[in-house]
This record gives structure tokens, sequence and C-alpha cells, in this order.
């Protein structure tokens, strides 16, 4: 007998331990009512609607398909990290050292594949630059000139920032009830892409009705699915069931969706292409890119007259595979001070670091041929160019690559190190041809041109007298051309020509459209038809290049030597669906200015030596002790600016920090405000129960199983092999807990606050019962947050459920329900 009561005994004896163990070990977010193929489409949905976030990266990276395999391959891996933290009930702390590991492991394959050891092996050099690149690469990828290229130093952007949306979008969809939390990373992620893109708009129509009707779609179902488990669970407690009802709710649910769907639809097909017809898009790169202070380099065009005369048999650089009538161009200005035209950096485009020189501009859409330039007796900042460029392949004559600058717009670059002799660079160029009947009916492009100052009356009324009635775009640019083609004389101010003035201030212009002759060369002229044209309203710049007369032998050969006497200045004109389109305004050559007239000679009058004026004193000045106020101010001015870009680049450094750190701080304020609710709100006896609260939420976040069905004193039982040394304390509070709660009447105020005082021991007995870690998971763990959210939600369902039995007596207290209950007495009569 003795047997078989110790063989009785013992599971009895274990049975405390066997419940803990089984408290502790949380069930699957997948275990319940749904089947599994949900789960499976609620990841294939989050994948559409992440990897059209994802897309929005295109045009920053040239559309690379590297990108791409970033972006979905940190998709998929995200969404199955948020799928082990749903299946094992994993907490904040380890989710984010999951992720940690997960995004260093396959990181290598799939953003930092050159760096990467057979490209999918990690290496010191690409784990160091997905470590790095989570704190710089958004400055990396913003201070860059698009495409970017594919480097880890980039290309952690699209793959971190789609991996930590993945993540947490599955975390939100498979671990909360309410699906509608898992669209916020989505939307996140579809910001983020437009924010670090570039003005380029790709597919928004497409790809923003695509994210609407899909969440949409995906919505409403996960809708109806807790519809249906929220009428399970009452139906479980009150047998009522009408299945007509349920099939009109259901279709009056599919039929609202529908209807959302089409006006959704409806709505962004109307208004994508109302939002998106400007040429140019605000993002964030245009605000942190520091472009290169042009202020502080001279105009390209003052040294015109010094390439023609000090420098007119130099070989300034070799060119070859230039075609005929191809032209090297080195700065195209915009911007004009009454002195000087001057490139303007914030312009049509700013200047930016060269991410990709294989890649530089998409908006060819022929093939390329490749042009080679050493350069010889040239020098300056200013990189002889050509205006299509797919790329760049620069070699400096000290060895080390300098750092280049790019503006696709005007499709010149700088070296601000200075282009010395023996560099040499290879360029894929694309030679646009102008389709001229294209360019009779085009209208002028829309582009963002700077403000003229200073510019002389003559200009305004010369330009109206020259257009006169011309009534096409075409026909305005071309009467502005070929007037002063006509009219004009060509003189560069050598020996042995007419007298002309360099320059192209106020006053030289004024002297060259007011004068009996108009009498100049490129540079006059240049500047005359783009002041004219500006102030009708054309988009109109000067460039400054080099290119072969006409009737030079060497102009189309293969190579060519390029000399100071081939400079030149044109005008170009941008036409919607063309681009810039040159014009040259200079007058031919042979185009001289008529001999000026013979004058009598007059006979000179003897000269009168006049006496000396009388000398004066010279006036005593009080000495100027006070400082420059200019140089102060712009020392200020010099000083907020870099204060301002220093502040700019650490807010975008900390980016990253601020998406994984603003979780924990709302977990933080979430239990401090509802401790102080649970504290400060109520009865006495509601302040009691809500002290006991707090201790079983704290139990939860240290890892505690709690049984929610259990009585305080079971569950006081049941923390005691967790956390030994708050026993005794854990005991008292259940027990004055229910004597608050159940006894008579209320507890004093004094008896709450020395109540919370117990609760405050307890949980400091609980919290030192455990290691420093733990603590701090416990600490922003959401754990216990979610237990509220639960434990609401089944107490809404039991209210309901009651509301639901009460609503049934008052139908039977009104007749309904005795009819109910005889009509099974009835059948039994009739079938008797």
């Amino acid at each position: 007998m003795s047997a078989p009561q110790s063989a009785a005994a013992q599971p009895q004896g274990k049975q405390p331990h066997e419940k803990r163990g089984a408290a502790l070990l949380r069930p699957s977010a997948f275990r319940g009512s749904r089947l599994w193929w949900h789960f499976l489409l609620d990841a294939a949905v989050l994948a559409v609607l992440l990897g059209i976030g994802v897309l929005g990266f295109g045009p920053t990276f040239g559309h690379d398909p590297l990108y791409l395999l970033a972006g979905f391959g940190a998709i998929m891996l995200g969404l199955g990290v948020a799928a082990l933290g749903a299946h094992w009930r994993l907490g904040l702390i380890t989710m984010v050292g999951l992720a940690f590991v997960v995004y260093m492991v396959f990181g290598s394959a799939l953003a930092a594949s050159h760096e990467a050891i057979l490209g999918f092996i990690p290496s010191l050099s690409s784990l160091r630059g997905l470590l790095l690149g989570i704190m710089l690469s958004w400055k990396q990828l913003l201070t860059l000139a698009a495409p970017v290229g594919t480097s880890v130093d980039v290309m952690v952007v699209p793959y971190l920032s789609a991996f930590v949306a993945a993540v947490v979008a599955g975390t939100l969809a498979w671990r909360l009830r309410n699906a509608y939390w898992a669209i916020i990373p989505v939307l996140v992620l579809f910001i983020t892409a437009i924010l670090f893109g570039t003005a380029q708009v790709f597919l928004p129509v497409l790809r923003g009705s695509l994210l609407a009707i899909v969440a949409i779609v995906w919505l409403a179902y996960r809708h109806e699915l807790l519809r249906r488990e929220m009428a399970g669970a009452i139906s479980a407690n009150q047998q009522v069931q009408d299945k007509d009802s349920a099939r009109t709710s259901f279709l009056r649910s599919v039929g609202m969706a529908a209807g959302v769907i089409l006006v959704a639809g409806a709505v962004t097909m109307v208004a994508a292409p109302v939002l998106t017809t400007s040429t140019s898009r605000e993002v964030l790169r245009d605000a942190v890119i520091p472009p290169p202070d042009l202020h502080q380099l001279p105009s390209p065009l003052t040294k015109f007259r010094d390439y023609v005369k000090n420098e007119k048999d130099t070989v300034l650089f070799d060119v070859a595979g230039l075609p005929k009538n191809g032209r090297v161009r080195v700065a195209a200005m915009d911007n004009y001070d009454g002195v000087v035209f001057n490139v303007d950096p914030n312009s049509s485009a700013s200047f930016a670091p060269i991410g990709d020189p294989t890649s530089l501009n998409q908006s060819g859409q022929g093939t390329g041929s490749d042009v080679d330039l050493v350069i010889d007796g040239y020098t300056g900042v200013w990189i002889p160019s050509l205006l299509v460029a797919h790329s760049l392949r620069y070699e400096s004559a000290q060895g080390k690559t300098p750092t280049l600058y790019l503006n696709k717009e005007s499709g010149t670059a700088l070296n601000l190190e200075g282009v010395a002799k023996g560099d040499s660079y290879t360029m894929d160029v694309e030679f646009p041809q102008v389709d001229g009947n294209k360019l009779a009916g085009s209208d002028f492009g829309s582009v963002r041109l700077p403000k003229l100052e200073n510019v002389p009356q003559v200009v305004a009324t010369k330009a109206n007298e020259i257009v006169g009635e011309a009534d096409t775009p075409l026909k305005k640019v071309q009467a502005l051309e070929g007037a002063l083609q006509r009219e004009g004389k060509f003189s560069n101010g050598l020996e042995g020509q007419t007298p002309s003035n360099s320059g192209h201030s106020a006053a030289r212009i004024t002297k060259l459209l007011s004068g009996k002759e108009m009498v100049g060369d490129d540079e006059q002229y240049a500047a005359a038809m783009v002041l004219m044209a500006r102030h009708l309203g054309i988009p109109a710049r000067v460039v400054m290049g080099f290119y072969l007369d006409e009737k030079d032998p060497l102009n189309g050969a293969q190579s060519a030597k390029i000399k100071g006497s081939d400079v030149h200045a044109w005008v170009e004109v941008n036409f919607s669906g063309l681009g810039w389109v040159p014009f040259s305004p200079t007058p031919d050559k042979d185009h001289v200015p008529n001999p000026p007239e013979p004058q009598n000679a007059s006979k000179p009058k003897p000269q009168v030596l006049q006496p000396p004026p009388p000398p004066q004193e010279a006036a005593e000045l009080p000495p100027d002790s006070a400082p420059d106020a200019l140089d102060t101010d712009g020392k200020k001015d010099q000083q907020a600016g870099i204060f301002g870009m220093i502040l700019m680049i650490a807010a975008v450094a900390a980016i990253p920090i601020l998406i994984i750190a603003l979780p924990l701080i709302l977990v933080v304020v979430l239990k401090t405000r509802r401790r102080k609710k649970r504290h400060t709100t109520g009865l006495p006896s509601d302040r009691v129960g809500g002290g006991w609260s707090e201790v079983l939420s704290l139990a939860t976040d240290l890892g505690a199983g709690i049984d929610g069905n259990g009585t305080r004193r079971e569950t006081a039982v049941s923390l005691y092999s967790a956390f030994p040394e708050s026993q005794g304390t854990t005991a008292l509070l259940a027990e004055r807990a229910d004597a608050a709660i159940f006894g008579p009447g209320q507890p004093s105020e004094e008896e709450v606050v020395s109540y919370w005082q117990n609760v405050d021991e307890s949980v400091k007995g609980m919290t030192e019962s455990v290691g420093f870690w733990k603590r701090q998971r416990a600490k922003f763990s959401p754990r216990s947050l979610l237990a509220d959210v639960k434990s609401s939600a089944r107490s809404k369902a039991r209210e309901r459920s009651l509301q639901a039995g009460d609503q049934a007596n008052s139908n039977a207290g009104n007749g309904q329900g005795w009819t109910a209950k005889r009509s099974p007495l009835a059948r039994l009569m009739k079938k008797s």
C-alpha cells in the first residue's frame, strides 16, 4: 500500500514545478483559431507592401539590381525574425539581439557583396562596413550624387531600413490582434525611400495605387477574421447564431471594402498626375548635401580673353574620339550680378560628390562612345567634359584619385584639388541630336534659375525690339540669335584689330547694345543674348568651352590638340522634352567693324603755364579703431553655417538611433503612465488592487508565468520559487489586497499609502533577485503592456457576452423566451 501511495505522492509533489514550467513556456502566437495559411498570406502581403517602398530607392541607385537584392532580401530576413519572435514569444531585448546577429551574418551577401569574400562570405571589410553603416551610411547616401553606386557604404540604407521595417511590421501583425499597427512601418519605409531619394519620381501612380489597394484589402480581411473570432468567443458562452445575419454582415463588409478600394484607386489615379507634374521635388539630400562654395571661385568666363591673348598657341589638352563639331564644355553659368556671369550652386542642380563614376547619367537613350582627354597646359578646378556623360574614369597624375563633384543638370564637373598636367580620364558620352521638327513645336522647359541682378535697362528695350511679333518659342530665340549675328561685329581686341574691351559687366553690355556698332567676341555676345532671353522669360545660360572651327582640318579627326585659340562661349536654351539646346549668337570673324571716319586735324593752341594752387593743410581724422563690420558679420555667418551643418549631419546620423530608441522610450513612458494611473485613480480599493497589478506586471516583464485565472493568493504561491527574496511581502500583499477589495467599506488613505510602500519593497526585492541585464530587459519589455491589452479585450468580450445574455433574458420576460421554451413541447405534442 505504501508503494502506490508513494507513487501517487510523487506527481503531487512535482505538480507546482510543472505548473510553473508550463506557465513560463508561453504558447506560440501562431496557435489559435486561424489556419496556417493565414499567416503565410500575412507574410506575402507584407512582403508586397514593403517591396513597394523599397522600389522608391531605384533612382538613387540608378536602378541597379543589387539594391533590389539588398532590399527584398532584407524583407525576407526581417519577416523570418518576426516569425521566430512570435513563435517563441521573445522579449524586446532578445528580439533586438537576434535581429542584429541576422543583420550582420547575412549582410555581407546582400549589402556588401563587393567587400565580401567570393561575394557572400563575410570578411573584415564587409563586417566593418555593415557595423559602421548603421551610423554613417545615411549621411554618405545623401552627400553623393545619384547614382550613388553599390558599395557597402550606401547599400546599408535600403538593407537596414527594409530589414527593420519588416521585423517591426511582422511582429505587430502576428503579436497584436489589430493589424492596423503593421501599416505604420510600411509607411515609414515608403517615406524613407522618398526622403533619401532624388527629385526624380519613380512610378508614383502605380506604386501609390498598389500600396493603397493592397493595404485596404488586407486590413479588411484581417478585420473580418477578428470579427469572426470575437463572434466565436461570444457564441461559446451564448449559443445564439443567425447564419443569415452572419452571411449578410460578411457580404456587407466585402461590399464596403470593394467600394473603398474603388474610391481610393480613383482618387489616386486622378490626384497622382496632378501632384507629380512638377519637374523637381524637394528631398532630404537637397538640404543636406554640402555643395562646394563656388562663390570663392572666380567665374570661368573671366579667363576668356586670357586664353585668346596669352595662351592662343598653348596646347591645353589632347582629345580623342570627339566627333565633328563636338564641343568640350568647361562650365555653364546662369547667375549674373551686374559684373560677371557665374555658376550658381543652387540653381538647376547643385554640385555633389560623384558616387559611382561608371554611372553618372541615366537620361540618355542612345549608345555612348568613349572620349579620352589628357591634360597638358590646362589648369583650374573645372574639368573639361561633355554634356551627356554616362561615366567618368579619372586618373590623376599624382596617383591618388581625387574627390570629383558633378552637376548633372549642367553637365560640368569639378576637381577642387585642381586639374594638373598628366591627368587623364575617359568618358562614355552620348551626343544628343536635336530634331528640328520637334524643336519647332516645343515649348520652353521648366527649370529653376537664379534671379539676375543689376541688368542694364537697354537689355529690355533691345530684347523687345528684336523679338517683335515672334509667336513661337523657337522663333523668339532665333530672332535674338540672328539679330546679334547680323548686326554685330567681331573683334577680340588683339593687336591689329578694332579695340574691344573684355568683360561683360553692365557697363560693357550697355556699350555693346547702345553703341553705333556692336563690337565684341563670344564673351559679350553670349552674355547679351542670355540677358535678353531671361528678360523675356526664356530659360537660358552661358556656356564656356572649346571646339574647333568648321574649316579646321582636325575637326572630326580621331584625335586633336585643343589650344587656347579654340575657346568659345555660346548660349544654351532649355526646351521641354529636348533639354538644353545650343545657340551661337557670335558673328563670323570676317564681320569686322567699319574703319573710323577720318577727322580734320585741328591746330593746337600754345600751352600757358598756370601757377600752382596754394598748399592746404591736411585734415586730421580720428583713428579708426572699430573692427571691420563686414568682416565680423562674415565670420559670424561662416560660424553659423558651420554650426548648422554640424547639427544637420548629427541629425541625419541620429536617425537609426532614434528608430531603435523610440520604441524603448515609448514602453517606459507607457509603464510610467500606467503606474501613476494605478496609484492615483479610482476608489481606495481600486488603488490597492492597482498596487497588486503593479507587482504582477513586473513579474510578467521579468519572465515569470502568471496564470490570469488564479486568485491572488494562488498567484503569490506561484511567485515563491521565482522570487524567493520577496516571498513574505508578496503573500502579505495578496492577503491585504483581498481584504481591502472584498472587505466591508473602503480602506483609509493611510492604508493605501502603506500598501504602496509594501509594493515598492516587493518590487525592489524582485528586481534585485535577478541580474543586471535581466533588469534592463524587464524595464523595456512590452510583455506586461501586451498582457494588459489582452486582458482588456477579454473583459470587453465578457461584457458583450453578458449584455447578450441580459438581452435574451429580457426577451424571455416579454414572452419570446416562453415561446422558445414551449416550442420543443409543441413539437412533441404534434408528433403524438
